[in-house]
């Protein structure tokens, strides 16, 4: 064969070859394109579309059981792809009790089941302070921080995130009025009842509302630098109905003063003009305000919900109603939302546009809402019945506690005491399990570090191992 020849066969090689290579790429990028969109073969070979499933747990490396299927490689945390549909999803680790559910995973869409834990079986008690006295007891958010109180101005706060919590004496006297203290006493008493604290994102600043012979006394006490804390009812000589903390450090607040919704700048102690009239309810996200409000016109339904900014500015009115409507205000994923609630009824609104994401009823009227800590899910209660709005399987669930005497053990579990005898539930009332007895009813329980499990016993306050 001629060179001539030779050039010519091995051009049309080359050709043919890059051809396929390129085809092979094509062909490798569609089928990719298919896998990230859900797509796969089934065991009859027949193409459908699934969903992921991705699931963690406390402890991390429990054997996850899938429609009674398992494998040596299903552990968490991992990812899993599953048909649509439903799915028994089990955890299971040696020495910890066992949790399951069902999920319906939806085609092409991600399923994120982020919170379940696992309890050792056999737990090492002991009482590992002397919380006699103690008259109300506050968590900070993460969970680390233990106020007590006590009816002296002597108050307590205990670093609970070491093997030996450490405690701190927070002097009060001079932060509240419903305190009296006699000369040259060491300590004061304080005679004010706790109608509600709420911690800052910050872990440092608690607001109180205190209430003491029919008024309310409104206080940021900084439990780092009690001496910087600030009584603002003293500040601004009003009588607030509400106050509630709007920032991370307890700078910035929304109070309501005689319906109408105002900042306070508790930096610059200011109090800024009125952002809404009339106001029902509220809630915040960001730098905006959701909120239900009086109508002034008469000729107009009765009440309208309005969007505004912190900073005041103009008002979008976007839903109007006969009814008293409660208002939520939350983002899940990358979408803000507005809930309103008016008697049983529940509808979910997309921000953006305002068009219904979500509606249903449930067969009460609740008078406590909250809302997950990433919009996951929306609770309404009224005594020991619950109701909850799962955002990510969109379905509401009504259970019942054990107990009116219940609280938040971490971001997704509940807990309650009844007669002594602790249980836990998941956000939506299921793995019920029975974790402790003699527990106190009227104080919190709370879980620091993923490993210890902290109540109240006896005047005493009581630890658990939890987890290896």
């Amino acid at each position: 064969m001629d060179s001539d020849k030779r050039a010519r066969h091995e051009s049309i090689r080359v050709i043919v070859s890059e051809f396929f290579m390129v085809l092979a790429v094509v062909i490798t990028v569609i089928i990719l394109a298919f896998v990230v969109s859900g797509y796969w073969l089934n065991s009859d070979f027949e193409v459908e579309r699934q969903g992921l499933l991705q699931i963690s747990s406390f402890p991390t490396g429990a054997d996850v059981e899938i429609d009674g299927n398992s494998s040596w490689m299903q552990r968490t945390n991992t990812n899993k792809v599953l048909s649509s549909g439903e799915h028994t999803v089990s955890l299971s680790k040696e020495g910890y009790d066992s949790w399951s559910r069902i999920v319906k995973i939806s085609e092409g869409l991600l399923y994120k089941v982020d919170y379940p834990r696992l309890f050792l079986k056999e737990r090492k008690k002991e009482s590992i302070y002397d919380a006699s006295g103690t008259t109300f007891a506050t968590v900070s958010p993460d969970r680390n921080s233990l106020l007590l109180i006590n009816k002296t101005t002597d108050w307590e706060l205990l670093n609970l995130n070491n093997d030996n919590p450490e405690v701190k004496t927070i002097d009060v006297s001079a932060v509240f009025s419903s305190v009296s203290k006699a000369a040259g006493a060491r300590t004061g008493l304080f005679s004010g009842n706790i109608i509600r604290a709420e911690w800052d994102a910050n872990n440092e600043h608690v607001l109180f509302d205190v209430e003491e012979n029919g008024r309310h006394e409104w206080v940021i006490l900084n439990v780092k630098n009690p001496e910087n804390s600030v009584n603002l009812s003293k500040l601004f000589d009003f009588n607030f109905s509400e106050i509630r903390i709007f920032d991370n450090s307890a700078n910035t607040l929304l109070a309501l003063l005689d319906g109408n919704l105002r900042k306070i700048d508790v930096g610059s102690q200011q109090l800024s003009a009125i952002i809404a009239k009339d106001v029902v309810s509220y809630d915040f996200l960001n730098s905006d305000i959701a909120f239900s409000a009086k109508n002034v016109n008469e000729d107009e339904p009765k009440y309208y919900v309005g969007i505004t900014n912190i900073n005041g500015g103009d008002v979008d009115t976007v839903y109007n109603s006969d009814n008293l409507p409660k208002v939520l205000y939350s983002q899940f994923y990358d979408n803000k939302y507005v809930t309103i609630l008016e008697d049983a009824t529940i509808a979910v609104y997309k921000k953006d546009d305002f068009s219904e994401f979500f509606s249903g009823e449930i067969s009460f009227t609740p008078n406590k809402y909250k809302v997950g800590r990433f919009g996951e899910f929306v609770i309404m209660s009224s005594g020991e019945r619950l109701a909850t709005l799962d955002m990510e399987a969109l379905a509401i669930t009504e259970w019942q506690t054990s107990s009116n005497h219940y609280g938040w053990l971490d971001s997704s579990m509940l807990y309650a005491v009844s007669t002594g005898e602790l249980s836990v539930y998941d956000f939506d009332g299921q793995n019920h399990r029975k974790l402790s007895s003699n527990v106190s009813e009227r104080l919190p329980v709370t879980i620091t570090n993923n490993k210890w499990l902290y109540y109240f016993s006896d005047d005493k306050l009581t630890r658990e191992v939890i987890a290896n």
